[in-house]
């Protein structure tokens, strides 16, 4: 029998609606937040405490075992430039105008690090359809497994904060991206990039107490002398010095979900290369997408549909038997 080709429209429209009613009469809801884990360990990282020493780097490339890099001969401090498979962790530079003061958002400058968030809720664990990247069970550390792992990079193009790298230099690819030094914590030790910090701007521990010590910082006065942890939040050594001025926002304590690594500053954070994200998770809603998609194989059924559609479009009577 001939099929015309509104007819076909018909009756794949039609069948779509049917799909979609009987199949899926209700549109798969937004699963609840996932919330921080209790013994959640994480990094609160003080910008206004930073001195651009670069210390947490070479730490960093050496405790795990990762190469120097060079991206631009003429470059001397800003060297390598941004993260890379050889490059976890980095230390980047805002300035602006006259760039005399620092942590000042005109004619200032501040540092920021870049390095894994280590997301409460990561888009990059629920995009990966293997489970090469998951949280360990009680720190919530971002861990990954290359065993598994089959380099489709969906992670990578997930991430909010573009952390993930491929090595796309290496003819057996990994994905490359911080892990906290789990292989130092599971020796009861920390991550070097808080061991080698000279002025505590970045300091370890249980993200609870962190988030106490940030909350603590922020109720500061401007100038006012007190005390700043070294290395870990419990360690008991400190450093005196006053107060700096902070924005009133713990990025990382809300943001996206929630992060383990916490930051605070005194320049906005989009100005220090930080995404603006609401206080779901980015895996939140994809996921809800995913499933609404996929509720009652909607999307598997669209896209046969679309594949019969283009066959009859190329078919002549003169394929027919």
């Amino acid at each position: 029998m001939a099929v015309s080709r509104r007819q076909f429209l018909k009756l794949a429209a039609g069948a779509g609606l049917c799909a979609g009613a009987g199949l899926s009469p209700q549109v798969a809801r937004a699963r609840p937040p996932v919330p921080r884990l209790p013994e959640a360990v994480g990094i609160l990282y003080d910008a206004t405490l930073c001195i651009g020493c670069k210390a947490c780097m070479s730490a960093c490339k050496e405790f795990n075992g990762l190469p120097p890099e060079h991206t631009d001969p003429r470059a001397i401090w800003d060297d390598p430039l941004d993260l890379s498979a050889k490059t976890v962790n980095i230390v980047k530079l805002y300035t602006h105008g006259t760039g005399l003061a620092k942590d000042r958002e005109q004619d200032g400058y501040s540092y920021i690090r870049r390095f894994c968030m280590h997301c409460v809720d990561p888009a990059c664990t629920s995009a990966c359809p293997v489970g090469a990247l998951h949280k360990d069970p009680r720190t919530g550390v971002v861990k990954y497994n290359p065993d598994v792992c089959i380099g489709c990079r969906y992670c990578q193009i997930a991430c909010p904060y573009n952390i993930p790298k491929f090595q796309w230099d290496s003819p057996f690819p990994r994905i490359v991206k911080c892990q906290m030094c789990d292989h130092l914590q599971a020796r009861g030790s920390y991550p070097a990039c808080c061991r080698f910090c000279p002025t505590g701007a970045s300091l370890f521990g249980e993200v609870r107490e962190l988030l106490k010590e940030a909350r603590r910082r922020l109720a500061l006065k401007e100038g006012e002398p007190t005390w700043f942890p070294l290395r870990r939040v419990d360690s008991g050594s400190h450093t005196f010095r006053s107060a700096p001025a902070y924005l009133p926002h713990i990025y990382g304590e809300k943001d996206g979900g929630g992060a383990q690594v916490l930051m605070l500053a005194n320049v906005p954070f989009t100005k220090l290369g930080l995404p603006v994200l609401g206080e779901d998770s980015i895996a939140s809603h994809s996921e809800t997408v995913y499933h609404a998609l996929y509720k009652g194989m909607l999307l598997p059924y669209l896209v046969l549909s679309g594949l019969v559609y283009l066959v009859y479009r190329h078919t002549s009577k003169k394929d027919l038997p």
